[in-house]
């Protein structure tokens, strides 16, 4: 797995400056005056830290961008960033900097000269995030040699109170970097059971975790989430991870994350032509994955529980067929028009036995679901919908907090006549009109009247095709930190 880097917050120390080695950060605004520190690196590197400030080039630079000076004179760094940051930034205008650094660092050790100024925290996270580095499969060449490792440190003149407000970032960090893993992982090394395996090793920070096997899932009824793996030599399995930080007895947060380890579409077949990224279509079960891990990591004073149903959806003689009736744990039937739609099926019987079993206090459920997601938002935002407008908005107001986009949809019941059935309780797939709707619609059968409901639909923000400010392109890691707040805001005692 790949660990973030490790950040320091230390006090200046203006003798180690000529000695550092890989980058040194200035913050600056343009026409601004430099702090002492920075100063003394302006002399070592024969005014050019000043020249750069001063520069119409600098002045067009928004808040957050970098400007790089190259092999610099005086000092062994191999170069300076000058970064344009005020002395107060905004949280956000921070982790750009940061980000803007990570990228700059390409893995090699950082200085970041802070002074006094706030947020310093907040940009590590940003160039801790931006660093990160999938090279597991990697065997040679520049890239393999680039690690998220690279030690960060932070000149700042309060380095306690900087390394406090830091706690709660790194166990950020390292659930984003979780998700992001799995997500990048091919189908071929993270199958359900190492899927499982990694999940069960969470139980060192002190999560409760089970697994339910096949025959567990029989027992229980879960039809519906059978069904999608019926095709595959992976068992299919639920994975049920406890955090036990708030009142005890109280009742707890659900997540519910589709975890569908690799997706052919089963017998309605996808098309050739980027089925390779299908490797992602368990995003959902690896952001709740990586919430659990941060919140026990900065040891959260909530109860949380995080369920994933974890199947592969293949062809073969013994999958699932177009026409197919299924039946849920609920005890509702499903007529299976699409086999391709499957995400639902898998979540339909983990909500349900989410609520059976733990009567949550609300239910969040995240998947890659529908590809008609990306057309209505593209890869800016991730797509809610709910049955709860308090529960709905506290999750808006904390996506919009961690810069994660997210956008509310409607829910009606005129969308229920598109899911009627023939033969059946209700179709799986409501056509072509309103396929994120839909989608959510069927979800929405399996939440009980009294369950305050959130279903986020992340298929265009779970992994991107570029980079992306806090992200190399690949898996971004989306609704780690808006998960976290929420629980922060909301639910924490």
């Amino acid at each position: 797995m790949t660990d973030p880097a490790a950040v320091t917050f230390a006090a200046p120390d203006t003798e180690a400056l000529a000695g550092l080695e890989g980058r040194i950060a200035v913050l600056a605004e343009p026409g601004a005056r430099l702090d002492q520190v920075a100063r003394r690196l302006n002399r070592l590197a024969k005014g050019a830290v000043e020249r750069a400030v001063a520069s119409p080039a600098f002045a067009r630079l928004k808040r957050g961008d970098s400007m790089t000076l190259a092999w610099p004179a005086g000092v062994a760094a191999e170069a300076i960033e000058v970064v344009n940051l005020p002395p107060r930034p905004t949280a956000a205008e921070a982790r750009k900097a940061g980000g803007a650094l990570g990228r700059a660092a390409k893995g090699k050790p950082l200085t970041v000269i802070g002074a006094n100024r706030r947020q310093l925290h907040e940009l590590a996270l940003g160039a801790v995030l931006r660093g990160y580095a999938f090279a597991e499969h990697k065997s040679k060449g520049d890239e393999a040699e680039e690690t998220s490792e690279a030690a960060i440190t932070v000149w700042t003149n309060k380095p306690e109170e900087a390394r406090a407000a830091w706690a709660r970032n790194a166990a950020l960090a390292e659930g984003v970097f979780f998700t992001r893993d799995l997500v990048n992982e091919p189908a071929n090394v993270l199958t359900t059971t190492e899927f499982a395996q990694r999940l069960t090793a969470l139980a060192d920070l002190g999560l409760e975790v089970e697994v339910l096997e096949e025959a567990d899932l029989e027992k229980l009824g879960m039809g519906s989430l059978l069904s999608v793996g019926q095709g595959s030599a992976s068992p299919s399995k639920v994975v049920v991870m406890q955090w036990k930080g708030g009142e005890k007895g109280a009742a707890p947060l659900a997540l519910c994350g589709k975890g569908v380890v690799f997706d052919t579409g089963g017998i309605s077949l996808k098309p050739a032509q980027g089925m390779e990224e299908m490797t992602m279509d368990m995003g959902g079960a690896g952001v709740v994955s990586g919430v659990m891990k941060a919140l026990a990591r900065r040891g959260a004073k909530a109860n949380v529980v995080g369920l994933v149903g974890l199947v592969e959806n293949m062809p073969s003689g013994t999958a699932t067929r177009p026409g197919d009736v299924v039946k849920s744990m609920k005890g509702d039937t499903i007529e299976v028009i699409n086999t391709d739609a499957e995400g639902r099926l898998v979540l339909a019987d983990v909500m349900w036995y989410a609520q059976e079993r733990f009567k949550p206090a609300g239910m969040i459920d995240l998947a890659t679901l529908t590809g008609a997601m990306i057309i209505a938002l593209g890869n800016e935002k991730a797509g809610l919908f709910s049955n709860d407008d308090p529960l709905c908005g506290a999750l808006q107001k904390a996506a919009d907090a961690e810069g994660e986009g997210a956008w509310r949809l409607p829910l009606g019941e005129a969308y229920d006549e598109l899911l009627k059935s023939d033969i059946a309780d209700m179709k799986n797939v409501g056509g072509r009109a309103a396929g994120s709707i839909t989608a959510a619609q069927f979800l929405g059968r399996f939440v009980k009247e009294d369950t305050p409901w959130v279903h986020i639909d992340i298929a265009g923000v779970a992994r991107l095709s570029k980079d992306t400010p806090l992200a190399p392109k690949g898996a971004t890691g989306w609704g780690v930190m808006a998960l976290d707040r929420l629980v922060a805001d909301r639910f924490e005692s």
